[in-house]
């Protein structure tokens, strides 16, 4: 491999040498790789061509003013690595912690987890998000199968060719995020000179549509899930409160007030999965809530606590303040799973030829409070989101504004009667 020949102005750092492709390869050298404590190499090649050699000094002299005015990559650590000791220090929900490594093992890795932390660019993002708006397992040709299982199992008519689908706007927003945090701690480590991610176009975000069911479909549900009270309670205090699942499923007696005047439901934890299944954790906002209880619930909730204070006096035990509401066994030792929650609603619903979700029991309970003309700073303090009232705004606008046109009908009726028209 030959090199090239120093110019002659004093020492010159840095070299060139010509490969046997006839490219040119420029190396600098900029000091310690923090991570690997080995030396750090900034290199670069350049094609072959009549202006190789120009170019190739013109890319050296870039390179070590980069590194005079520090604004050069300090590592050659890869975009894996990065993510990793992001995600070691992120100070976010359980559930999104696990939801980040879950975009990261799935979409970040496999696409450019390999890259070092300064190659990656606005071009190279823009690419990746458009990859996964394509297919969401990054298939790489025709000839794949859409299996009906990830188990063993015999093909029939549920597996069938591959069609490819894209990951939703949101979702690739939330990988934008994941990236765009990791490079801010970059900038910050001096890992990198500028973050590439305030470059990047991320698909723009969904307009909110919750969708919540109807007045006439939580009846429906509500009708059909007393047959099973225990259940019918649970639906109850979801459609009431507004509370997500995992904390429907961490809910203990213990929280429950029920002195006359002060009927409250105190949220302290919630239920959420993690890499031993499922735990009791913290709430998703690490703050805990009071939510006031109508009469009707508070009376829901009563019938609930005598049916399992006597499930639990058959056999001799004496059910504890700290017993789960929804558990599984009749001491209340054991809580229910929100996954299995969200199973069994999703089987009742569909006998009943309603499309919707579990989640949106929430929605509707923001959705009714809003209609009836409580103010949003209150309903997000129920629904325990943490911005104060704008994410609530943001998300059921257009319930607002319905009940802004209720207002004006009601108002309507209270105006003087028109003259009549002569």
């Amino acid at each position: 491999m030959a090199r090239l020949q120093p110019r002659p102005a004093g020492r010159q750092k840095g070299s060139i040498d010509v490969l046997p492709s006839g490219a040119l390869r420029v190396r600098v050298y900029a000091g310690q790789d923090p991570i690997t404590k080995r030396r750090h190499n900034l290199v670069e090649i350049v094609p072959a061509g009549p202006d190789a050699e120009k170019q190739a000094y013109a890319v050296r002299d870039r390179m070590l003013r980069d590194i005079e005015e520090r604004r050069n990559p300090r590592t050659s650590a890869t975009v894996a690595h990065l993510l990793e000791k992001h995600l070691e220090q992120f100070s976010g929900a359980p559930n999104t912690l696990q939801l980040y490594r879950g975009y990261v093992k799935n979409h970040i890795e496999p696409l450019v987890g390999r890259l070092k932390v300064g190659e990656l660019d606005a071009e190279i993002l823009d690419s990746f998000y458009a990859e996964l708006r394509r297919c969401r397992i990054h298939c790489t040709g025709s000839g794949l199968i859409d299996h009906r299982t990830t188990k063993r199992h015999e093909c029939d008519d549920r597996c069938g060719p591959h069609r490819c689908k894209p990951l939703s706007n949101t979702v690739v927003r939330h990988i934008h995020f994941v990236l765009s945090g990791a490079y801010k701690r970059a900038v910050r480590w001096r890992w990198v000179a500028v973050n590439p991610l305030a470059q990047a176009e991320p698909p723009p975000m969904p307009k909110p549509n919750p969708r919540p069911p109807s007045a006439e479909q939580a009846a429906r549900i509500l009708n059909k899930a007393w047959e099973d009270p225990d259940w019918a309670a649970l639906l109850w205090l979801a459609m009431t409160s507004g509370a997500r699942r995992g904390e429907l499923c961490a809910v203990r007696w213990s929280w429950i007030s029920f002195e006359p005047g002060r009927e409250t439901l105190w949220l302290q934890r919630g239920i959420r999965k993690s890499d031993a299944g499922w735990v009791e954790g913290d709430l998703k906002t690490h703050q805990q809530r009071r939510i006031a209880l109508d009469t009707e619930t508070v009376a829901v909730l009563r019938e609930l606590k005598e049916r399992c204070v006597a499930r639990a006096e058959a056999p001799g035990i004496e059910l504890p303040e700290e017993a789960y509401v929804f558990g599984g066994l009749v001491d209340g030792s054991t809580f229910a799973t929100p996954d299995s929650v969200t199973q069994r609603y999703d089987r009742m619903v569909k006998k009943l030829g309603i499309d919707t979700t579990f989640h949106k029991l929430r929605h509707y309970s923001a959705t009714e409070l809003i209609v009836a003309g409580v103010d949003p700073r209150t309903v997000a303090g129920r629904l325990g989101h943490g911005s104060g009232g704008t994410t609530t705004l943001r998300t059921y606008t257009a319930w607002v504004a319905e009940a802004d046109q209720r207002a004006a009908s009601n108002l309507a009726t209270r105006m003087p009667k028109r003259p009549e028209s002569q």
